[in-house]
Parts: C-alpha cells; sequence; structure tokens
C-alpha cells in the first residue's frame, strides 16, 4: 500500500469512527434529545455532554442562519478538496496519515453540517482547574493530523543525501 492509499484508509477509517460514534451517542444513548449542555457522567474528569457547535473549531465563526451554514459547508469541502488534491502526490507516510486525519474529521463534522446545520460534540474534560472544550471524535482527529502535518513539516529530519550528487 502506498502512502496515497495508506492516508485514504485513515481518511476513511476516522470518518467511519466519527460518524459511528455520533450515532451511537445521539441515538444510542440518547444525547440527542437532551438539552443542550445537559449529559452523562462517565468519569470524576470526563462528561458526555450535548453541544452543538454552529462554528468550526471551539465554537469560532458561529453560522447564523442558513447563508452561513452554507458559506461554511462550501469552506470545508473547499478544504477537503485541496488536502485531498495535496494527498494524491504525498510520498511521506507521516504527511499522508496527518492529511487523512484532517480529511477524515472534515469529513464528518461537514456531514453533520449538512444534516443537522451544525456540528454534534460530546466529549468533555475537566479537572485540575482545566475545562477543555467540547469536541468529537473529528475534533481530536483534526487536532491530531495537524500536529502530524506539523511534525513532518518542522521536526522531521530530512532523509540523508547522496554523496556525490549536488
Amino acid at each position: 500500500m502506498n502512502s496515497r492509499e495508506f492516508g485514504l484508509a485513515v481518511a476513511g477509517a476516522t470518518f467511519l469512527a466519527d460518524q459511528l460514534s455520533k450515532m451511537g451517542l445521539l441515538y444510542g444513548l440518547g444525547l440527542a434529545n437532551m438539552p443542550p449542555g445537559q449529559g452523562v457522567s462517565v468519569l470524576p474528569f470526563f462528561n458526555l455532554v450535548m453541544v452543538w457547535n454552529p462554528g468550526i473549531s471551539y465554537g469560532l465563526f458561529p453560522a447564523t442562519g442558513p447563508e452561513g451554514t452554507v458559506f461554511l459547508a462550501t469552506f470545508q469541502l473547499l478544504a477537503i478538496c485541496v488536502l485531498g488534491w495535496w494527498l494524491w502526490f504525498v510520498k511521506s507516510r507521516t504527511l499522508a496519515i496527518g492529511l487523512g486525519l484532517v480529511i477524515g474529521g472534515a469529513l464528518g463534522n461537514l456531514i453533520d453540517r449538512l444534516v443537522y446545520g451544525k456540528v454534534a460534540d460530546f466529549f468533555h474534560f475537566y479537572g485540575l482547574g482545566y475545562d477543555w472544550y467540547v469536541f468529537n471524535v473529528a475534533d481530536a482527529a483534526i487536532t491530531l493530523g495537524v500536529f502530524a502535518l506539523v511534525y513532518d513539516a518542522l521536526l522531521k529530519p530530512d532523509p540523508p543525501r547522496e554523496s556525490g550528487k549536488e
């Protein structure tokens, strides 16, 4: 399996994990019927809560009305296309993983935006004076994917050059 195929497999697995977790939490656990902000206490530092995010990461740029939703969905689709084009040419496995995670997460959140007009978020970690934002599998994948992209761009050592060829 080459890097492109591996990245596409990561994107597909990420998308599937996101959508299955959302279906299970929304309809299996019944979070879809809970008022926003309500949820289930799982551990002393972790709750499952129902939050509908009309914007992008951390609730930035919330979409108001159908026009805003169409704008954000169009922006997401454009980003997915650009990242997919980039993935088509990658040779690095790390870069393919990062792009696959971001593409799969973006697709998962795009489906939410198209179906519900906003993104379903559930996971809420807190404690020791910290209160993390509420997120979903797609958000976690996008975050990990960006870390992989940064690692590949800045921290991964260049392969050694062959001597005599310049």
